[in-house]
């Protein structure tokens, strides 16, 4: 059988695709422990600049496996362990997205859903197809979705969480992209090309730079103005330190090509 993610390396891209489309792309036991697995990997893994992440089929993902945690109600304790074990794993996932060094592109189309909008809101950066739709609708099974709720909630504005969250409407690209939940919306034809070339883009970059300014980029955002500064001044100056920081400055001010080493 295929494996349920698929990873092909382009260059400095890895390219993941979430690959149980008769699921919807549902982010299962397997699901979990395969993203897990892999995202470890590309951590490690200093020929990768940049990550892209895709779902195969119809849909980038509908959320969770509804059938995998019914199941788990016959255990004696009602499935709580079960259910307590699980929202700690995908939390688990979604922080690993940040604590990777590579910036992280989801590629989304047809529909993100609860824990797949949590997943893709969890991303560094986000290209949607037009005609996609995304949508945090536990709340219509009678489940609001309290954990996508803190990557949708840290995507966009406060008030447009809570109304996805208690309506469990969708929005469409259009409002995803006012709200900032997007940074772009391509035909679906160029989806795969726009999102690759976007990646690409970015493992261009000094590597260096890039991994010590994702970390220090979100170690800032959560802080008073004080602190922020406080974080982020020593990731600039731990960037300056670097052989490569000081070749591209200095061919910059020559007016030509960096000759970076790495």
């Amino acid at each position: 059988p295929m494996p349920i993610l698929l990873r092909e390396d382009h260059g400095p891209v890895a390219r993941l695709t979430l690959n149980s489309p008769g699921s919807l792309n549902a982010l299962s036991d397997e699901m979990l422990a395969a993203l897990t697995e892999t995202f470890a990997t590309l951590a490690a893994d200093e020929t990768i600049r940049a990550v892209v992440l895709a779902g195969a089929g119809k849909v980038f993902s509908a959320g969770h496996d509804l059938k995998q945690m019914q199941a788990a109600r016959n255990s004696e304790d009602g499935g709580r362990a079960y259910y307590d074990e699980l929202f700690t794993r995908c939390g688990t996932v979604m922080q690993a997205i940040r604590a990777l060094p590579q910036p992280v592109i989801a590629e989304v189309h047809g529909i993100a859903t609860a824990a797949g909008l949590q997943l893709a809101a969890s991303c560094d950066m986000v290209v949607a197809a037009e005609g996609t739709r995304f949508g945090v609708n536990g709340v219509n099974l009678g489940l609001f979705c309290s954990t996508p709720a803190v990557a949708l909630s840290r995507a966009v504005p406060a008030k447009t969480a809570f109304e996805m969250a208690v309506t469990g409407e969708f929005i469409d690209t259009e409002r995803a992209l006012a709200t900032g939940l997007i940074n772009r919306v391509v035909p679906a034809e160029d989806l795969t090309s726009e999102t690759m070339a976007l990646a690409e883009l970015a493992a261009s970059k000094l590597a260096v730079a890039v991994s010590l300014g994702k970390q220090g980029f979100y170690a800032q955002l959560e802080q008073d103005l004080a602190t922020a500064y406080a974080v982020a001044g020593p990731v600039m100056v731990e960037n300056m330190m670097d052989a490569d920081t000081a070749e591209g400055i200095q061919a910059f001010i020559e007016k030509r090509t960096p000759d970076w080493k790495t």
